[in-house]
Protein backbone atom coordinates (compact mmCIF):
# COMPACT_ATOMS: atom_id res chain seq x y z
CA UNK A 1 0.00 0.00 0.00
CA UNK A 2 1.58 3.50 -0.96
CA UNK A 3 2.47 5.70 1.66
CA UNK A 4 0.47 8.92 1.79
CA UNK A 5 3.93 10.71 1.84
CA UNK A 6 4.85 8.76 -1.00
CA UNK A 7 1.83 10.79 -2.77
CA UNK A 8 1.95 14.12 -1.67
CA UNK A 9 5.50 13.98 -3.03
CA UNK A 10 4.43 12.21 -6.36
CA UNK A 11 1.75 14.74 -6.27
CA UNK A 12 4.27 18.07 -5.54
CA UNK A 13 6.49 16.33 -8.29
CA UNK A 14 3.79 16.49 -11.03
CA UNK A 15 2.50 19.69 -10.00
CA UNK A 16 5.91 21.68 -10.63
CA UNK A 17 6.54 19.57 -13.45
CA UNK A 18 3.23 20.99 -14.85
CA UNK A 19 4.79 24.63 -13.62
CA UNK A 20 7.91 23.89 -15.38
CA UNK A 21 6.02 22.68 -18.56
CA UNK A 22 3.49 25.68 -18.97
CA UNK A 23 6.29 28.26 -17.74
CA UNK A 24 8.47 27.32 -20.76
CA UNK A 25 5.68 26.87 -23.21
CA UNK A 26 4.39 30.15 -22.29
CA UNK A 27 8.08 31.85 -22.47
CA UNK A 28 8.18 30.25 -26.26
CA UNK A 29 5.02 31.62 -27.26
CA UNK A 30 6.47 35.01 -25.65
CA UNK A 31 9.32 34.87 -27.94
CA UNK A 32 7.59 34.05 -30.63
CA UNK A 33 4.93 37.06 -30.57
CA UNK A 34 8.21 39.05 -29.92
CA UNK A 35 9.73 38.15 -33.20
CA UNK A 36 6.75 38.72 -34.71
CA UNK A 37 6.17 42.00 -33.24
CA UNK A 38 9.97 42.48 -34.44
CA UNK A 39 9.11 41.53 -37.89
CA UNK A 40 5.90 43.69 -38.55
CA UNK A 41 7.94 46.60 -37.20
CA UNK A 42 10.95 45.91 -39.36
CA UNK A 43 8.14 45.81 -42.17
CA UNK A 44 6.41 49.21 -41.31
CA UNK A 45 10.28 51.35 -40.90
CA UNK A 46 10.74 49.58 -44.33
CA UNK A 47 7.15 51.08 -45.52
CA UNK A 48 7.37 54.25 -43.37
CA UNK A 49 11.15 55.11 -45.12
CA UNK A 50 10.06 54.47 -48.66
CA UNK A 51 6.94 56.89 -48.86
CA UNK A 52 8.99 59.62 -46.98
CA UNK A 53 11.63 58.80 -49.90
CA UNK A 54 8.87 59.27 -52.41
CA UNK A 55 7.88 62.61 -50.82
CA UNK A 56 11.02 63.50 -50.49
CA UNK A 57 11.42 63.49 -54.51
CA UNK A 58 7.85 64.61 -54.55
CA UNK A 59 8.71 67.66 -52.27
CA UNK A 60 12.62 68.30 -54.70
CA UNK A 61 10.37 68.34 -57.51
CA UNK A 62 7.67 71.32 -56.67
CA UNK A 63 10.38 73.35 -54.92
CA UNK A 64 12.23 73.09 -58.01
CA UNK A 65 9.00 74.14 -59.82
CA UNK A 66 8.31 76.61 -57.06
CA UNK A 67 11.15 78.39 -57.53
CA UNK A 68 11.49 78.60 -61.50
CA UNK A 69 8.11 80.19 -60.71
CA UNK A 70 9.21 82.55 -58.40
CA UNK A 71 12.47 83.41 -60.81
CA UNK A 72 10.10 84.11 -63.37
CA UNK A 73 7.56 86.52 -61.39
CA UNK A 74 10.56 88.11 -60.12
CA UNK A 75 11.77 88.62 -63.54
CA UNK A 76 8.45 90.34 -64.66
CA UNK A 77 8.50 92.54 -61.54
CA UNK A 78 12.27 93.49 -62.39
CA UNK A 79 11.58 94.23 -65.87
CA UNK A 80 7.78 96.30 -65.03
CA UNK A 81 10.22 98.38 -62.54
CA UNK A 82 12.64 99.01 -64.93
CA UNK A 83 10.13 100.15 -66.98
CA UNK A 84 8.13 102.63 -64.46
CA UNK A 85 11.71 103.88 -63.67
CA UNK A 86 12.80 104.42 -67.43
CA UNK A 87 9.30 106.42 -67.64
CA UNK A 88 10.16 108.44 -64.95
CA UNK A 89 13.48 109.26 -66.16
CA UNK A 90 11.75 110.35 -69.53
CA UNK A 91 9.19 112.91 -67.79
CA UNK A 92 11.76 113.78 -65.60
CA UNK A 93 14.15 114.84 -68.51
CA UNK A 94 11.28 116.69 -70.34
CA UNK A 95 10.55 118.86 -67.19
CA UNK A 96 13.82 119.75 -66.85
CA UNK A 97 13.87 120.38 -70.96
CA UNK A 98 10.35 122.44 -70.59
CA UNK A 99 12.06 124.55 -67.03
CA UNK A 100 15.23 125.41 -69.22
CA UNK A 101 12.63 126.81 -71.87
CA UNK A 102 10.76 128.78 -69.01
CA UNK A 103 14.24 130.01 -67.41
CA UNK A 104 15.35 131.19 -70.39
CA UNK A 105 11.93 133.40 -71.40
CA UNK A 106 12.30 134.35 -68.30
CA UNK A 107 15.86 135.84 -68.84
CA UNK A 108 15.27 137.34 -72.00
CA UNK A 109 12.07 139.09 -70.15
CA UNK A 110 14.47 140.30 -66.96
CA UNK A 111 17.10 141.48 -70.06
CA UNK A 112 14.15 143.55 -71.26
CA UNK A 113 12.92 144.81 -68.29
CA UNK A 114 16.28 146.08 -67.36
CA UNK A 115 16.32 147.85 -70.31
CA UNK A 116 13.09 149.93 -69.65
CA UNK A 117 14.27 150.31 -66.33
CA UNK A 118 17.62 152.01 -67.40
CA UNK A 119 15.88 154.59 -69.61
CA UNK A 120 12.99 154.90 -66.72
CA UNK A 121 15.58 155.79 -64.60
CA UNK A 122 17.04 158.49 -67.45
CA UNK A 123 13.65 159.42 -67.68
CA UNK A 124 13.65 160.31 -63.41
CA UNK A 125 16.99 161.86 -63.72
CA UNK A 126 15.62 164.68 -65.54
CA UNK A 127 12.49 164.89 -64.06
CA UNK A 128 13.83 165.40 -60.64
CA UNK A 129 16.21 167.71 -62.04
CA UNK A 130 13.44 169.59 -63.41
CA UNK A 131 11.20 169.64 -60.42
CA UNK A 132 14.01 170.78 -58.48
CA UNK A 133 14.28 173.73 -60.55
CA UNK A 134 10.84 174.23 -59.59
CA UNK A 135 10.69 173.82 -55.83
CA UNK A 136 13.66 176.57 -55.90
CA UNK A 137 11.59 178.50 -57.72
CA UNK A 138 8.52 177.97 -55.98
CA UNK A 139 10.36 178.42 -52.18
CA UNK A 140 11.68 181.74 -53.77
CA UNK A 141 8.37 182.71 -54.95
CA UNK A 142 6.96 181.71 -51.08
CA UNK A 143 9.66 183.34 -49.51
CA UNK A 144 8.70 186.90 -51.47
CA UNK A 145 5.30 185.98 -50.58
CA UNK A 146 5.88 185.45 -46.31
CA UNK A 147 7.78 188.57 -46.84
CA UNK A 148 4.69 190.51 -48.21
CA UNK A 149 1.95 189.10 -45.81
CA UNK A 150 4.24 189.98 -43.16
CA UNK A 151 4.82 193.65 -44.10
CA UNK A 152 0.68 193.42 -45.04
CA UNK A 153 -0.32 191.93 -41.43
CA UNK A 154 2.25 193.11 -38.80
CA UNK A 155 3.09 189.77 -37.47
CA UNK A 156 5.95 188.17 -37.82
CA UNK A 157 6.02 184.11 -39.06
CA UNK A 158 6.24 182.80 -35.77
CA UNK A 159 3.22 184.95 -34.26
CA UNK A 160 1.35 183.83 -37.14
CA UNK A 161 2.25 180.57 -36.86
CA UNK A 162 1.58 180.60 -33.30
CA UNK A 163 -1.67 182.41 -33.20
CA UNK A 164 -3.11 179.10 -36.11
CA UNK A 165 -1.98 176.50 -33.69
CA UNK A 166 -3.86 178.27 -30.51
CA UNK A 167 -7.18 178.52 -32.82
CA UNK A 168 -6.65 174.85 -34.36
CA UNK A 169 -5.79 173.53 -30.43
CA UNK A 170 -9.32 175.46 -29.52
CA UNK A 171 -10.91 174.16 -32.24
CA UNK A 172 -9.56 170.31 -31.76
CA UNK A 173 -10.29 170.36 -27.99
CA UNK A 174 -13.77 172.15 -29.10
CA UNK A 175 -14.22 169.24 -31.89
CA UNK A 176 -13.12 166.39 -29.08
CA UNK A 177 -15.39 167.42 -26.07
CA UNK A 178 -18.30 167.21 -28.75
CA UNK A 179 -17.21 163.94 -29.99
CA UNK A 180 -16.87 162.46 -26.52
CA UNK A 181 -20.29 164.11 -25.49
CA UNK A 182 -21.57 162.64 -28.24
CA UNK A 183 -19.89 158.94 -27.95
CA UNK A 184 -20.90 158.81 -23.95
CA UNK A 185 -24.36 160.16 -24.85
CA UNK A 186 -24.88 157.16 -27.51
CA UNK A 187 -23.27 154.68 -25.27
CA UNK A 188 -25.69 155.72 -22.62
CA UNK A 189 -28.96 155.37 -24.49
CA UNK A 190 -27.44 151.51 -25.35
CA UNK A 191 -26.12 150.35 -21.93
CA UNK A 192 -28.23 152.01 -19.71
CA UNK A 193 -30.90 150.94 -21.06
CA UNK A 194 -29.99 147.40 -20.85
CA UNK A 195 -28.57 147.98 -17.21
CA UNK A 196 -31.84 150.19 -16.47
CA UNK A 197 -34.06 147.09 -17.54
CA UNK A 198 -32.02 144.00 -15.95
CA UNK A 199 -31.70 146.50 -12.58
CA UNK A 200 -35.62 146.81 -13.02
CA UNK A 201 -36.38 143.14 -13.43
CA UNK A 202 -33.89 142.46 -10.21
CA UNK A 203 -35.55 144.81 -7.93
CA UNK A 204 -38.41 143.84 -8.79
CA UNK A 205 -38.71 140.58 -7.59
CA UNK A 206 -37.64 141.51 -4.32
CA UNK A 207 -40.18 143.32 -2.00
CA UNK A 208 -38.38 143.13 1.71
CA UNK A 209 -39.38 145.37 4.26
CA UNK A 210 -36.41 147.24 6.21
CA UNK A 211 -36.88 147.08 10.07
CA UNK A 212 -34.74 149.23 12.50
CA UNK A 213 -33.09 147.50 14.88
CA UNK A 214 -32.47 149.73 18.13
CA UNK A 215 -29.67 149.19 20.95
CA UNK A 216 -32.63 148.53 23.26
CA UNK A 217 -35.50 146.01 23.76
CA UNK A 218 -38.02 146.04 26.09
CA UNK A 219 -39.51 143.05 27.99
CA UNK A 220 -43.10 142.88 29.29
CA UNK A 221 -43.53 141.62 32.40
CA UNK A 222 -47.22 140.01 34.04
CA UNK A 223 -47.39 143.23 36.64
CA UNK A 224 -44.90 145.90 38.55
CA UNK A 225 -44.34 143.34 41.31
CA UNK A 226 -42.37 141.30 38.86
CA UNK A 227 -39.71 143.93 39.04
CA UNK A 228 -38.89 143.49 43.18
CA UNK A 229 -38.10 140.16 42.38
CA UNK A 230 -35.86 140.60 39.07
CA UNK A 231 -34.01 143.23 41.17
CA UNK A 232 -33.94 140.62 44.39
CA UNK A 233 -32.43 141.15 47.79
CA UNK A 234 -29.91 144.06 47.59
CA UNK A 235 -30.02 143.81 43.78
CA UNK A 236 -28.22 139.94 43.61
CA UNK A 237 -30.98 138.67 41.12
CA UNK A 238 -30.13 141.69 39.09
CA UNK A 239 -26.34 141.98 39.29
CA UNK A 240 -26.20 138.45 38.57
CA UNK A 241 -28.16 138.84 35.48
CA UNK A 242 -26.13 141.57 34.54
CA UNK A 243 -22.87 139.45 34.92
CA UNK A 244 -23.85 136.33 33.08
CA UNK A 245 -25.73 138.34 30.02
CA UNK A 246 -23.26 141.41 29.89
CA UNK A 247 -26.48 143.45 29.27
CA UNK A 248 -27.51 146.25 31.23
CA UNK A 249 -31.48 146.09 33.03
CA UNK A 250 -32.93 149.28 32.94
CA UNK A 251 -36.04 149.24 35.73
CA UNK A 252 -37.80 152.47 35.48
CA UNK A 253 -41.28 154.14 35.80
CA UNK A 254 -42.34 152.05 32.27
CA UNK A 255 -45.19 149.84 33.90
CA UNK A 256 -45.21 146.15 33.63
CA UNK A 257 -41.94 146.22 31.35
CA UNK A 258 -37.97 146.27 31.77
CA UNK A 259 -35.56 147.47 29.29
CA UNK A 260 -32.58 145.69 28.35
CA UNK A 261 -29.61 147.84 26.90
CA UNK A 262 -26.44 146.77 25.48
CA UNK A 263 -24.62 147.33 21.79
CA UNK A 264 -24.42 144.02 20.93
CA UNK A 265 -27.47 141.95 19.39
CA UNK A 266 -26.84 138.69 20.11
CA UNK A 267 -25.85 139.25 23.71
CA UNK A 268 -29.06 141.02 23.93
CA UNK A 269 -31.25 138.87 22.60
CA UNK A 270 -29.96 136.20 24.81
CA UNK A 271 -31.00 138.40 27.76
CA UNK A 272 -34.50 139.15 26.49
CA UNK A 273 -35.12 135.23 26.08
CA UNK A 274 -33.74 134.41 29.29
CA UNK A 275 -35.32 137.40 31.56
CA UNK A 276 -38.52 136.43 29.49
CA UNK A 277 -38.19 132.81 31.05
CA UNK A 278 -37.64 133.49 34.29
CA UNK A 279 -40.06 135.84 34.39
CA UNK A 280 -43.02 133.07 33.41
CA UNK A 281 -41.31 130.58 35.48
CA UNK A 282 -41.75 132.99 38.44
CA UNK A 283 -38.45 131.19 40.38
CA UNK A 284 -35.43 133.90 40.17
CA UNK A 285 -32.32 133.63 41.76
CA UNK A 286 -28.64 133.20 40.32
CA UNK A 287 -28.57 129.64 40.34
CA UNK A 288 -31.82 129.79 38.25
CA UNK A 289 -30.13 132.66 36.47
CA UNK A 290 -27.41 131.41 35.31
CA UNK A 291 -28.97 127.85 34.18
CA UNK A 292 -31.64 129.87 31.61
CA UNK A 293 -28.58 132.16 30.60
CA UNK A 294 -26.50 129.40 29.39
CA UNK A 295 -29.99 127.59 27.78
CA UNK A 296 -30.93 130.47 26.08
CA UNK A 297 -27.53 131.13 24.77
CA UNK A 298 -28.12 127.57 23.25
CA UNK A 299 -31.31 128.01 21.65
CA UNK A 300 -30.23 131.70 20.20
CA UNK A 301 -27.24 130.17 18.63
CA UNK A 302 -29.43 127.37 17.49
CA UNK A 303 -32.12 129.59 16.18
CA UNK A 304 -29.21 131.19 13.95
CA UNK A 305 -28.12 128.44 12.58
CA UNK A 306 -31.71 127.60 11.28
CA UNK A 307 -32.06 131.01 10.18
CA UNK A 308 -28.77 130.76 7.64
CA UNK A 309 -30.08 127.67 6.68
CA UNK A 310 -33.49 128.18 6.24
CA UNK A 311 -31.83 131.19 3.92
CA UNK A 312 -29.47 128.48 2.44
CA UNK A 313 -32.53 126.16 1.18
CA UNK A 314 -34.12 129.11 -0.03
CA UNK A 315 -31.31 129.94 -2.53
CA UNK A 316 -30.43 126.18 -3.30
CA UNK A 317 -26.92 126.97 -1.94
CA UNK A 318 -25.42 123.46 -0.54
CA UNK A 319 -22.13 122.11 0.71
CA UNK A 320 -21.57 125.30 2.98
CA UNK A 321 -18.89 124.73 5.97
CA UNK A 322 -20.51 124.54 9.52
CA UNK A 323 -18.54 127.10 10.25
CA UNK A 324 -19.32 129.03 7.42
CA UNK A 325 -23.19 128.61 7.90
CA UNK A 326 -22.98 129.50 11.99
CA UNK A 327 -20.85 132.67 11.27
CA UNK A 328 -23.76 133.54 8.54
CA UNK A 329 -26.02 133.11 11.21
CA UNK A 330 -24.42 135.51 13.27
CA UNK A 331 -25.85 138.11 10.89
CA UNK A 332 -29.24 137.83 12.18
CA UNK A 333 -28.93 140.00 15.17
CA UNK A 334 -26.07 141.97 13.28
CA UNK A 335 -27.34 145.68 11.29
CA UNK A 336 -25.54 148.37 9.44
CA UNK A 337 -27.39 151.53 9.68
CA UNK A 338 -29.91 150.17 11.03
CA UNK A 339 -30.70 147.20 8.12
CA UNK A 340 -30.40 143.52 8.85
CA UNK A 341 -26.85 142.31 8.11
CA UNK A 342 -28.29 138.55 7.22
CA UNK A 343 -31.19 140.08 5.27
CA UNK A 344 -29.30 142.80 3.39
CA UNK A 345 -26.92 139.25 2.45
CA UNK A 346 -30.39 137.36 0.92
CA UNK A 347 -31.60 140.45 -1.09
CA UNK A 348 -27.61 140.76 -2.54
CA UNK A 349 -27.83 136.81 -3.14
CA UNK A 350 -31.13 137.22 -5.28
CA UNK A 351 -30.32 140.62 -6.79
CA UNK A 352 -26.67 138.88 -7.46
CA UNK A 353 -28.68 135.73 -8.90
CA UNK A 354 -31.16 137.52 -11.03
CA UNK A 355 -29.19 139.95 -13.05
CA UNK A 356 -26.81 137.00 -13.65
CA UNK A 357 -29.72 135.04 -15.01
CA UNK A 358 -30.46 137.72 -17.24
CA UNK A 359 -27.06 138.12 -18.54
CA UNK A 360 -26.71 134.85 -19.17
CA UNK A 361 -23.84 133.79 -16.18
CA UNK A 362 -23.59 131.50 -13.22
CA UNK A 363 -26.75 132.37 -10.94
CA UNK A 364 -25.55 129.90 -8.54
CA UNK A 365 -22.11 131.12 -8.48
CA UNK A 366 -23.88 134.84 -8.29
CA UNK A 367 -26.12 133.67 -5.14
CA UNK A 368 -23.18 132.27 -3.28
CA UNK A 369 -21.01 135.20 -3.72
CA UNK A 370 -23.08 137.44 -2.50
CA UNK A 371 -24.29 136.05 0.31
CA UNK A 372 -20.95 135.62 2.16
CA UNK A 373 -19.59 139.02 0.59
CA UNK A 374 -20.07 140.23 4.46
CA UNK A 375 -19.66 136.88 6.39
CA UNK A 376 -17.07 138.57 8.06
CA UNK A 377 -19.35 141.11 9.81
CA UNK A 378 -20.63 138.05 12.11
CA UNK A 379 -17.04 137.65 13.18
CA UNK A 380 -16.15 141.64 14.18
CA UNK A 381 -17.30 141.18 17.53
CA UNK A 382 -14.56 138.53 18.40
CA UNK A 383 -11.88 138.96 16.32
CA UNK A 384 -9.38 142.05 14.96
CA UNK A 385 -9.98 143.25 11.83
CA UNK A 386 -12.10 144.44 8.86
CA UNK A 387 -15.10 142.43 8.10
CA UNK A 388 -13.55 142.17 4.85
CA UNK A 389 -10.50 140.72 6.33
CA UNK A 390 -12.00 138.05 8.34
CA UNK A 391 -14.23 136.85 5.75
CA UNK A 392 -11.91 136.45 3.23
CA UNK A 393 -9.80 134.32 5.77
CA UNK A 394 -12.87 132.65 6.08
CA UNK A 395 -14.11 131.41 3.27
CA UNK A 396 -10.56 130.65 2.41
CA UNK A 397 -10.19 128.60 5.12
CA UNK A 398 -13.32 126.13 4.39
CA UNK A 399 -12.27 126.08 0.38
CA UNK A 400 -14.63 128.17 -0.83
CA UNK A 401 -14.43 129.27 -4.80
CA UNK A 402 -12.27 132.07 -6.22
CA UNK A 403 -15.25 134.07 -7.39
CA UNK A 404 -16.52 133.77 -3.71
CA UNK A 405 -13.06 135.26 -2.25
CA UNK A 406 -12.95 138.09 -5.36
CA UNK A 407 -16.50 138.97 -4.72
CA UNK A 408 -15.55 139.91 -0.88
CA UNK A 409 -12.35 141.53 -1.67
CA UNK A 410 -13.24 143.83 -4.80
CA UNK A 411 -16.87 144.90 -3.02
CA UNK A 412 -15.01 147.46 -0.86
CA UNK A 413 -12.11 148.15 -3.60
CA UNK A 414 -9.62 145.92 -1.62
CA UNK A 415 -8.48 144.26 -5.23
CA UNK A 416 -9.80 144.26 -8.69
CA UNK A 417 -12.73 142.62 -10.06
CA UNK A 418 -11.19 139.42 -11.82
CA UNK A 419 -15.26 137.73 -12.76
CA UNK A 420 -18.40 139.53 -14.09
CA UNK A 421 -20.41 137.34 -10.91
CA UNK A 422 -18.27 140.14 -8.95
CA UNK A 423 -19.25 142.57 -10.62
CA UNK A 424 -23.38 142.16 -10.05
CA UNK A 425 -22.32 141.29 -5.89
CA UNK A 426 -20.68 145.08 -6.33
CA UNK A 427 -23.84 146.14 -7.62
CA UNK A 428 -26.54 144.21 -5.53
CA UNK A 429 -24.74 145.49 -2.23
CA UNK A 430 -25.25 149.02 -3.44
CA UNK A 431 -28.74 148.61 -4.46
CA UNK A 432 -29.78 146.47 -1.03
CA UNK A 433 -27.83 149.53 0.62
CA UNK A 434 -29.19 152.89 -0.91
CA UNK A 435 -32.82 151.58 -1.75
CA UNK A 436 -35.38 154.36 0.19
CA UNK A 437 -35.51 153.18 4.09
CA UNK A 438 -33.01 150.87 3.87
CA UNK A 439 -30.42 152.66 6.15
CA UNK A 440 -30.53 155.17 8.50
CA UNK A 441 -27.90 158.04 7.81
CA UNK A 442 -26.39 160.21 10.66
CA UNK A 443 -27.81 163.47 10.09
CA UNK A 444 -24.56 165.56 10.72
CA UNK A 445 -22.41 162.68 8.28
CA UNK A 446 -25.36 163.46 5.88
CA UNK A 447 -24.78 167.49 5.81
CA UNK A 448 -20.95 167.18 5.78
CA UNK A 449 -21.04 164.94 2.76
CA UNK A 450 -23.40 167.22 1.24
CA UNK A 451 -21.58 170.51 1.77
CA UNK A 452 -18.27 168.28 0.68
CA UNK A 453 -20.47 167.82 -3.00
CA UNK A 454 -20.83 171.39 -3.12
CA UNK A 455 -17.22 172.42 -2.48
CA UNK A 456 -16.11 170.16 -5.34
CA UNK A 457 -18.05 171.69 -7.92
CA UNK A 458 -17.25 175.02 -6.61
CA UNK A 459 -13.51 174.76 -6.95
CA UNK A 460 -13.57 174.68 -11.03
CA UNK A 461 -13.80 177.98 -12.84
CA UNK A 462 -16.87 179.28 -14.24
CA UNK A 463 -18.45 177.81 -11.47
CA UNK A 464 -21.08 180.35 -9.96
CA UNK A 465 -23.70 178.34 -7.84
CA UNK A 466 -24.55 174.45 -7.47
CA UNK A 467 -26.99 172.66 -5.23
CA UNK A 468 -26.89 169.15 -3.83
CA UNK A 469 -30.75 167.83 -4.30
CA UNK A 470 -32.51 164.72 -4.26
CA UNK A 471 -31.27 163.94 -0.71
CA UNK A 472 -27.57 164.04 -2.38
CA UNK A 473 -28.52 161.50 -5.55
CA UNK A 474 -28.28 164.70 -7.69
CA UNK A 475 -25.57 167.65 -8.03
CA UNK A 476 -26.68 170.42 -10.00
CA UNK A 477 -23.85 172.79 -11.64
CA UNK A 478 -24.59 175.95 -12.57
CA UNK A 479 -21.82 177.62 -14.75
CA UNK A 480 -21.21 181.68 -16.14
CA UNK A 481 -21.85 180.81 -19.97
CA UNK A 482 -19.08 184.07 -21.06
CA UNK A 483 -16.44 181.74 -19.27
CA UNK A 484 -17.63 178.28 -20.08
CA UNK A 485 -18.56 176.87 -23.89
CA UNK A 486 -20.71 173.99 -24.25
CA UNK A 487 -17.60 172.26 -24.80
CA UNK A 488 -16.44 172.96 -21.76
CA UNK A 489 -19.57 172.10 -20.02
CA UNK A 490 -18.68 168.28 -20.49
CA UNK A 491 -15.18 168.39 -19.51
CA UNK A 492 -16.72 170.06 -16.00
CA UNK A 493 -19.15 167.32 -15.37
CA UNK A 494 -17.07 165.08 -15.97
CA UNK A 495 -13.87 165.99 -13.54
CA UNK A 496 -16.47 166.70 -10.99
CA UNK A 497 -18.03 163.14 -11.30
CA UNK A 498 -14.16 161.58 -10.63
CA UNK A 499 -13.26 164.29 -7.80
CA UNK A 500 -16.74 162.96 -5.96
CA UNK A 501 -15.27 159.13 -6.49
CA UNK A 502 -12.09 159.68 -5.19
CA UNK A 503 -12.88 161.46 -2.68
CA UNK A 504 -16.42 160.74 -1.08
CA UNK A 505 -17.80 157.69 0.62
CA UNK A 506 -21.90 157.58 -0.84
CA UNK A 507 -24.02 154.69 -1.47
CA UNK A 508 -25.42 153.97 -5.46
CA UNK A 509 -24.71 156.93 -7.44
CA UNK A 510 -24.29 160.94 -7.88
CA UNK A 511 -25.76 162.53 -10.73
CA UNK A 512 -23.79 165.46 -12.02
CA UNK A 513 -25.50 167.82 -13.97
CA UNK A 514 -23.91 171.22 -15.88
CA UNK A 515 -26.30 173.95 -16.37
CA UNK A 516 -25.22 176.48 -18.87
CA UNK A 517 -27.81 179.28 -19.30
CA UNK A 518 -27.52 182.52 -22.05
CA UNK A 519 -30.60 185.00 -21.23
CA UNK A 520 -31.39 188.45 -23.41
CA UNK A 521 -33.33 191.08 -22.14
CA UNK A 522 -34.43 193.97 -23.59
CA UNK A 523 -37.33 196.30 -22.55
CA UNK A 524 -40.17 197.80 -24.56
CA UNK A 525 -40.78 201.52 -23.91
Amino acid sequence: MTSPLVTAAAALGLLILGYLAGWFLARSRERARQRRLKEEARDESTRLLQRARDEAVNLTKAGELEGRQAALQLREDWEKEESRRREELERAERRAEERADFLDRKFDDLNERERKQEARSAELNDLQDVLRAGEEEVARARETTRRKLEELAGLSSAEARKKLLDDLLEAARAEGANAIREAKEAAQRTAEREARKILALAIQRQAADTTAELTVSVVQLPSDEMKGRIIGREGRNIRAFEQATGIDVVIDDTPEAVVLSGFDPVRREIARLALGRLVEDGRIHPGRIEETVEKAQKDVEEGMIQAAEEILYELGIHNLHPEVVRTLGRLKFRTSYGQNQLQHSREVALLAGSMAAEMGLDVQVAKRAGLLHDVGKGLTHEHEGTHVELGHRLCKKHGEGEVVLNAIRAHHDEEPHHFPETFLVTAADAISGSRPGARREMFEGYVKRLEKLEELALSHEGVVRCFAIQAGRELRVMVEPERVSDAQMAQISEAVAREIEEELQYPGQIKVVVIRETRAVDFAR
